[in-house]
């Protein structure tokens, strides 16, 4: 699963990223998935409160 880097230069982050597809979707969850469950969870927090108007209301 976690190799040494032997052919590129290890303080890359391609490289690192290059390891395989675990280390891939780990650190795209952590850059982009996980974020958006936090702003999800704040938008949602200020629909309830009343801060926002919901879009969906007619």
């Amino acid at each position: 699963m976690w190799t040494a880097c032997t052919d590129v230069a290890c303080n890359n982050i391609f490289a690192w990223l290059n390891q395989g597809p675990l280390t891939l979707t780990i650190a795209l969850h952590t850059i982009l998935i996980i974020p958006m469950f936090f702003i999800y969870f704040q938008e949602k927090k200020k629909i309830e409160q009343g801060d926002i108007e919901s879009a969906g209301e007619w």
